[in-house]
């Protein structure tokens, strides 16, 4: 990777770092950009270089997590409703936790879950609207996401094969074994 390509990225990630710690300190509607910028240490143009506003900041994040989640689906698979996507979904959402913790507990949990439809509308692909089956899509996302949610915010206490298993066996999709 270039150098310049590493310097955006540490930016990026300073700035996303610099809001979440704000968001712990005070709401997201009190925090400014001019503090975000202060709190990451860059300057201003960096800032507006990568995100249009603050809100673009969280949006960014989950789409960069997504897309990293896209890079590990076995697309040979023809259901995405399968054990092992499962499973990594709950990986995922153990690997970032905290972040989707705080996304979810300042208010913003709408965003991920819109988020996460809309990828999941592109993985499955072209549905025509009147198909009562995309109905399935947004049971199955909406189910995980809240499974996720209290699964996380309880400590993740179970390890993900045992989380995995349940969520599989309440949906009636085999399971692994």
């Amino acid at each position: 990777m270039d150098k310049r390509k590493e310097a955006n990225m540490r930016v990026k990630s300073s700035i996303t770092r610099a809001l979440l710690n704000l968001m712990h300190q005070k709401s997201f509607s009190d925090i400014s950009i001019s503090e975000i910028i202060r709190t990451a240490g860059v300057a201003r143009v960096s800032f507006y270089r990568n995100y249009d506003s603050k809100e673009d900041v969280l949006i960014t994040l989950i789409e960069d997590v997504l897309e990293e989640f896209r890079g590990t689906i076995d697309s040979s698979e023809t259901d995405y409703y399968t054990y092992e996507n499962i499973r990594r979904s709950f990986a995922y959402f153990k690997k970032y936790g905290s972040f989707v913790l705080d996304l979810y507990q300042f208010g913003y949990g709408s965003i991920l879950l819109e988020k996460l439809n809309r990828f999941h509308e592109e993985i499955a692909g072209t549905m025509p609207n009147s198909s009562i089956e995309k109905y399935k899509l947004y049971m199955y996302m909406g189910a995980l996401f809240n499974t996720a949610i209290m699964w996380i915010y309880n400590g993740a206490k179970e390890s993900e094969e045992d989380i995995t298993n349940m969520f599989c066996k309440t949906c009636g999709i085999l399971s692994a074994d």
